[in-house]
């Protein structure tokens, strides 16, 4: 389409046309993430994070973003095995313990 075309649309279609680029650039980003925890992790680690990416969408998204810094900063020295996967996992969602006090009168 062409630039004389894209003035003669009318708002609806060009509303339309930006939401679809924007899904399209999403998808594609979401693809080279795949594509970068499927170099990253070893088959198993994969195999889980796709299953934590079903069940917890949010949580799948930190693990990326996290592995995918990790990488940048060449902390990871090779693939990264299931169980490293899941103690990254348990550092992610870790939780303070809460204390109860009691005190006396």
């Amino acid at each position: 389409m062409d630039y004389e075309e894209d003035q003669q649309a009318d708002p609806e279609q060009k509303k339309l046309r930006k939401a679809i680029m924007q899904q399209y650039k999403a998808a594609q980003i979401e693809q080279q993430k795949k594509e970068a925890m499927q170099r990253l992790l070893a088959p198993k680690a994969y195999e889980r994070l796709m299953n934590i990416r079903a069940a917890n969408p949010e949580l799948y998204s930190q693990l990326v973003n996290l592995i995918i810094s990790l990488a940048q900063g060449s902390r990871i020295n090779g693939k990264i095995t299931e169980e490293q996967l899941i103690m990254i996992l348990q550092k992610v969602t870790a939780r303070p313990e809460s204390r109860i006090e009691f005190k006396h009168k």
